[in-house]
């Protein structure tokens, strides 16, 4: 907005403009509904007076205009009083309340969510595009006007663009090419999202458009011919079928789907430009595949180039036969065959519902399909961690093509293209996401990175153990597998903790024939306060994480007067059961490596939990002189899972000495995490080897194996941290 004196007219544009919506809503709004938005403007022209655009016109003339998009799909009283009113919180003195005063919650509701975030504490611009965007997501989940008048405005703004400096020009357009012509197609906005395409790549690539577009028009005048002729071949053997009241259309490339075929595929103008697109428009489904079989008896189909959206449409409600054939002059034609009512959908999206009231049916499914993608959506949002990795999840899920694949009970599910097993695990629910631990696709056994194809039947394995690995990170696609891993990875520690915290402190209290549940409630708030804790899981997570030793939280609960600082006389108390499996709070030295049956001492390390050494570990001398923070721990007799141990070997330097290791380990169901040379002669081999073992047993066992080969000399375990750092550049043998 700039501060330029208002033109000398007779008549104002914004009263050109109002009069001109008027008789658009004449058509299908009421008198008084009329008088309504007639009133919005008042307030709306009232707010913005004294505003000027950068072209030089009143400030409400935009707001008019995003109006008169929106009457043009025929949109309701409450959604056209929103657009003339979206900017009034934004950038005038008027309030939400005075809104919801005047108009109503409704219209407030939807001028609000449309409204930008203001006074935002953020660190670069894109935080605050992520907030804002993440802001109107929240508000279309709840009235899908919203995302329709931000649609308008965006696309105004678009036609308005090219009085802006060329930086801002670009980074308009780079956010519309980004996020608002994806949302527009993944909601079957398809006539809102070609202009906005167009209208973003001429002002992303002016240059590129340029060329582009004079090359088409130079190419039209050759194939205006061409495709006539195709049209009337088409409509001749429709009618001769018995279809004669189908409509048959031939279409022309937009410019921005041309660029994006051409950058694609690497290929030059001249290869794509006589692609010919028609349409055909029947009046039935039964009439769309008699087409369908018409056109593919005119000219040969290209294999594997058929799509049947009919039977199984689109996320955003899509419908129709796509088909691809060869046509008279040897090139392909693409042809898509649709109901008029399928015609519509695809056009005007979740906007059928205001444009064409009679055929409900078709335009409610269209809004059930935005309103579930809507859903996943607000799940993920509740998943993301800040405004910009919504942001980019959305961007995620926006850009997809899509596959079909089945779950064994033969229902349908959607994924976009490369979808992994992980990712389809995820789309049946997060629970399953987030226990899977194989697959059968096609009742073969199939990896979790697998790339699904169309038509497969996937079964998904859980196990109640199973977690999030966060490597699938690295494959998965979509957005919703994307947010459920970064989530559960994220609040994985904190739950662990509280789990550990409990434990410790219930031990303790143990040891004095109590229950934490039975320490009077008062007494543990009164604590709570103490230590500035907000909750008795924030209490147990501390106590998890190491940074509160559980003893002096339980003679604390059990004398009120004890201090945090005093350092008791231990009592005897049972030991704290290691079962291997406690996850990211109880961690296995990495100097010692114990490894069940072992005997082993455990120390707090704030922050960290839980660290287990052996009790024979050369960096106990240091910790042993804090009592305070170590306790007693012992293995659970039925501890479970693969335990890294270390063991040196010294081995004759032959060929294939190390093959005879390695397959004696693998005989014994032991897996090698690790081999290091340490010392190197013709003679001798010194191996430092890391090895998987269920317990010390195991270990044992696999030793007593390996001494049996005639190539070790000597084996034995390594129970503290290595010194001596391998030579650079040796990792294997001469085998």
């Amino acid at each position: 907005m700039s501060p330029l004196p208002p033109r000398e007219d007779p008549e104002l544009p914004q009263e050109k403009l109002v009069r001109r919506l008027c008789a658009l809503l004449s058509g299908y709004l009421e008198s008084t509904q009329i008088d309504e938005v007639h009133r919005a403007y008042e307030v709306g022209n009232s707010a913005h007076e004294g505003q000027f655009r950068l072209t030089g016109e009143p400030y409400i003339c935009h707001p008019l205009s995003v109006s008169l998009i929106l009457a043009e799909m025929r949109m309701d009283t409450k959604g056209i009083m929103a657009a003339i009113l979206h900017d009034v919180i934004e950038d005038t003195s008027i309030t939400r309340e005075q809104l919801r005063e005047g108009f109503g919650e409704e219209v407030a509701a939807l001028v609000d969510g449309v409204s930008k975030l203001t006074q935002l504490d953020c660190k670069s611009r894109a935080e605050a595009q992520a907030q804002n965007v993440r802001k109107m997501f929240l508000a279309m989940v709840k009235d899908l006007r919203v995302i329709m008048v931000k649609l308008a405005d965006r696309l105004h703004n678009m036609r308005t663009l090219g009085i802006m400096s060329g930086n801002r020009r670009r980074r308009i357009a780079r956010e519309t090419l980004d996020i608002y012509a994806p949302i527009a197609n993944r909601l079957g906005m398809n006539e809102i999202r070609l202009e906005l395409e167009d209208l973003g790549f001429a002002a992303m690539y002016p240059l590129r458009a340029r060329v582009l577009d004079q090359a088409v028009k130079k190419a039209r005048g050759n194939r205006k011919e061409v495709v006539a002729t195709i049209e009337s071949s088409i409509h001749k053997r429709l009618h001769e079928g018995g279809l004669g009241e189908c409509e048959v259309v031939g279409r022309e490339k937009h410019l921005y789907s041309l660029y994006q075929k051409m950058r694609g595929k690497h290929l030059s103008f001249g290869e794509v430009s006589d692609v010919y697109a028609f349409r055909i428009i029947g009046n039935s489904v039964d009439e769309c595949y008699r087409a369908l079989g018409v056109v593919h008896n005119l000219y040969k189909p290209v294999p594997g180039k058929f799509k049947d959206y009919i039977a199984v449409p689109k996320a955003n409600g899509y419908q129709s036969l796509h088909t691809v054939l060869v046509g008279p002059y040897g090139q392909p034609l693409e042809i898509q065959i649709r109901t008029r009512a399928m015609h519509h959908l695809a056009e005007s999206g979740i906007a059928a519902h205001w444009l064409y009231k009679s055929e409900h049916e078709q335009s409610s499914y269209s809004q059930a399909r935005a309103h579930e993608w809507l859903r996943d959506l607000l799940e993920i949002q509740k998943s993301a961690g800040d405004s910009m990795e919504f942001l980019d999840n959305l961007k995620v899920d926006l850009f997809q093509q899509e596959v079909y694949v089945f779950t064994p009970k033969g229902k349908i599910v959607k994924l976009p293209r490369n979808a992994t097993i992980v990712d389809f695990a995820y789309a049946v629910h997060t629970d399953v996401g987030n226990t899977c631990v194989s697959a059968r696709v096609d009742r073969m056994l199939a990896p979790l990175q697998t790339v699904l194809e169309n038509g497969r039947t996937v079964e998904i394995i859980t196990a109640p153990w199973a977690r999030p690995n966060p490597l699938w990170l690295s494959f998965v696609v979509t957005a919703k597998a994307r947010a459920a891993i970064r989530s559960y990875l994220r609040n994985f520690k904190k739950q662990e903790a509280i789990v550990l915290g409990r434990r410790l402190l219930e031990k303790e209290l143990d040891a004095q024939n109590l229950r934490f549940d039975d320490i009077p409630v008062g007494r543990v708030e009164e604590l709570l306060k103490r230590l500035d804790l907000g909750s008795r899981d924030a209490l147990f997570e501390d106590i998890g994480l190491g940074n509160r030793l559980p003893f002096l939280v339980a003679r604390q609960l059990v004398h009120a007067d004890a201090q945090d600082t005093a350092t008791p006389a231990r009592t005897a108390l049972s030991p704290l059961i290691i079962k291997g499996t406690e996850g990211m709070v109880v961690n296995l030295a990495k100097c010692c490596r114990p490894i069940p049956g072992d005997p082993i001492v455990g120390f707090f390390n704030p922050g960290k939990g839980i660290v287990v050494h052996l009790s024979e570990c050369r960096n106990l001398e240091e910790l042993r002189k804090k009592p305070t923070n170590w306790l007693e721990v012992q293995w659970d007799k039925q501890a479970s899972g693969e335990f890294p141990a270390v063991i040196r070997v010294e081995l004759m330097n032959q060929v294939g000495t190390l093959a005879k290791v390695a397959s004696t380990i693998s005989r014994m169901r032991a897996n090698i995490e690790n081999v290091q040379i340490t010392n190197q002669d013709s003679q001798i081999s010194v191996d430092i080897i890391t090895l998987l073992v269920r317990d010390r047993v195991h270990l044992a066992n696999v030793m007593r194996e390996l001494k049996k080969l005639s190539v070790v000399m000597k084996i034995s375990r390594v129970k503290s941290e290595l010194r001596k750092k391998p030579p650079h550049g040796k990792t294997n043998h001469s085998d």
